[in-house]
C-alpha cells in the first residue's frame, strides 16, 4: 500500500457569512485507504473536499498532506486531482487531449505526455477513443475520461464528487467496482463525496457521515451499520432504513406498543438510568407471522383491535408485536412489506414463502441482540 497521500484535518470551519457550513471538521486519513465522506444533501461533505482540494478557503483549523501544512496552499501545490460530478471535460478537445491537458499545463514533453495518455487510458478501458471528443461519449465513457484525466499525473491525492450520479443504475453499480478496482491498482488516497449510502458501503475502506456540517460518526462501512452513533445514522445507513420505534423501559424490559420485550443483555447496565427511548430494529431482523385474516380498514380500527388483542395475549411473553400489512413491493425472491403498527410506520424484508395481503393482521417478532437503543431526548446510541 502507498505511503503516501496521509490526510489529516484539524478542526477545520468553515462560514459563510452567518452561516456556518463545517463546525470544526477532524479527519484521520491514511495512505492508500478509500475513505468516503457520505450525508444528505447540505451536510459539509462537498465543502470538505473542496477545501482539500485548495477550492476553498477555511476559517479556521488546518490541512495537511504528508504532515506538509496545506491550509493555504494555492491548488497547484496539493498535488491533488479531482473529479467533478460534471466531469467537467473541454467539448473541443479530444479524449486524448483533456486527458493530457493537466500534464500540457506543466510543460510535459509531448511524447511522455503520449505515453501517459495512452497508459491512463488503458486502465480505465477508453484507449479506442482517444480520437473522439466528449459529445460523441455515453455518459459512462465521459466519466471515464475524466477519470482518465485524474489519474494522469499519479496524484497524491485522488477526489471524487459524486462521481457516479449522472449514470444509470446498471452503469452506476458496474463502475462502482471498478473504481475501487482502479484505486487499488493506482495505490492512491482517494476521497469520495456521496449521497447514496449504499455506494459508500461498497467501495469504502472507512467513511465518515456528515449532519448538518458535523463529523457524526466515522468507521468502517460494518462498523457504522452495525452500531449507528445516533439515531440520524440509523436513520441514514440501510436500504430500507432502519425502523425506529418509541418505547419505555420498565423493570429492565422493553415497552412497545404494549409488549414487553427482554433487553439485549450487553445492553442491561448502559439503559439502566434511561426511560424513554426509542429502539431501532434493521428490517431484515423483523421477522412476520400471520396472525389473523384480511380485512384493515382506513378508520385503523383493524390496527387497533389487533394491536390490543395482541398486547393482551403476549404481555410479558414477547411473543410478538401487532401490525397491519399496507402494502407489499414484491422483489421476486423476496419482498419489502410496509406495516402500519398503531399510528407507526415500519418496513420488514420478508423472503415471500408466505403471501401477504393488504390489510393482513400480522405480528411482529425480533431477537433481543437485534434490537439498537437510543436517547429519546438526544438521540445518541445507549
Amino acid at each position: 500500500m502507498s505511503q503516501v497521500g496521509r490526510v489529516n484535518m484539524q478542526g477545520v470551519v468553515k462560514r459563510h457569512g452567518a452561516f456556518t457550513a463545517l463546525h470544526g471538521i477532524d479527519l484521520d486519513i491514511q495512505p492508500g485507504e478509500f475513505f468516503a465522506l457520505l450525508g444528505p444533501s447540505g451536510s459539509g461533505k462537498t465543502t470538505t473536499l473542496r477545501i482539500l482540494a485548495g477550492l476553498e478557503a477555511v476559517d479556521d483549523g488546518r490541512v495537511w498532506l504528508d504532515q506538509a501544512d496545506m491550509t493555504h496552499a494555492a491548488p497547484g501545490e496539493r498535488d491533488v486531482a479531482m473529479v467533478f460530478q460534471s466531469y467537467a471535460l473541454y467539448p473541443h478537445m479530444t479524449v486524448a487531449e483533456n486527458i493530457g491537458f493537466p500534464l500540457k499545463m506543466v510543460r510535459t514533453p509531448t511524447a511522455e505526455i503520449t505515453r501517459a495518455v495512452r497508459e491512463a487510458a488503458e486502465k480505465v478501458d477508453i484507449a479506442h477513443l482517444l480520437a473522439r471528443r466528449p459529445g460523441q461519449l455515453s455518459g459512462g465513457q465521459q466519466q471515464r475520461c475524466a477519470l482518465a484525466r485524474a489519474i494522469v499525473r499519479k496524484p497524491k491525492l485522488f477526489l471524487l464528487d459524486e462521481p457516479l450520479s449522472n449514470l444509470d443504475a446498471k452503469l452506476r453499480i458496474e463502475t462502482r467496482a471498478e473504481l475501487r478496482r482502479l484505486q487499488r491498482s493506482l495505490g492512491v488516497t482517494a476521497v469520495y463525496v456521496t449521497h447514496d449510502q449504499e455506494e459508500a458501503m461498497t467501495v469504502a475502506d472507512r467513511m465518515a457521515v456528515f449532519m448538518e456540517g458535523r463529523v457524526v460518526q466515522v468507521g468502517t462501512p460494518r462498523e457504522v451499520y452495525a452500531r449507528p452513533a445516533d439515531v440520524r445514522v440509523a436513520a441514514f445507513i440501510g436500504t430500507p432504513a432502519m425502523n425506529l420505534l418509541p418505547a419505555q423501559l420498565r423493570d429492565g424490559q422493553v415497552e412497545i406498543a404494549g409488549t414487553r420485550l427482554p433487553l439485549p443483555p450487553a445492553a442491561t447496565a448502559a439503559a439502566a438510568g434511561a426511560g424513554e427511548i426509542v429502539v431501532g430494529v434493521r428490517p431484515g431482523d423483523l421477522r412476520i407471522v400471520a396472525g389473523g385474516g384480511v380485512g384493515g380498514d382506513p378508520d385503523g380500527n383493524a390496527v387497533a383491535a389487533a394491536t390490543a388483542t395482541a398486547a393482551a395475549a403476549d404481555a410479558g411473553t414477547g411473543a410478538g408485536i401487532a401490525a397491519i400489512v399496507e402494502f407489499v413491493e414484491d422483489l421476486g425472491d423476496s419482498a419489502i412489506v410496509n406495516l402500519k403498527m398503531g399510528e407507526q410506520r415500519l418496513k420488514a424484508r420478508h423472503d415471500n414463502r408466505i403471501p401477504l395481503a393488504e390489510g393482513q393482521a400480522v405480528r411482529l417478532s425480533f431477537e433481543p441482540a437485534a434490537m439498537h437503543l437510543f436517547e429519546r431526548a438526544s438521540g445518541r446510541r445507549i
